[in-house]
């Protein structure tokens, strides 16, 4: 082999070698992005689990109650034709 098959041989493999390198660093990419999400997955789960005190999930069931009552309080009126605090006997 003369000297510039030898170095057109040498420069294929260097350019391989890149290529395979830029691969593994990709897949390196996509796994950490992908632990990245199952832990975001997992961070999702856990917050929405129950948590004594102040969280979001607490605030979330309370506000779905509270709305639940207004809306209960307003059919009263509705139905009755007069008002919540008559109806209930307090006025």
């Amino acid at each position: 082999m003369n000297s510039k098959e030898e170095q057109t041989n040498s420069d294929l493999t260097n350019l391989e070698n890149k290529s395979f390198i830029e691969e593994q660093q990709d897949e390196n990419y996509n796994n950490e992005q992908a632990r990245e999400n199952k832990l975001d997955e997992k961070l999702i789960d856990i917050e929405d689990e129950y948590k004594f005190g102040w969280s979001s999930y607490s605030e979330i069931t309370n506000g779905r109650f509270a709305m639940i009552g207004f809306l209960a309080i307003i059919i009263i009126e509705l139905l009755s034709q007069q008002s919540f605090l008559t109806w209930a006997g307090i006025l």
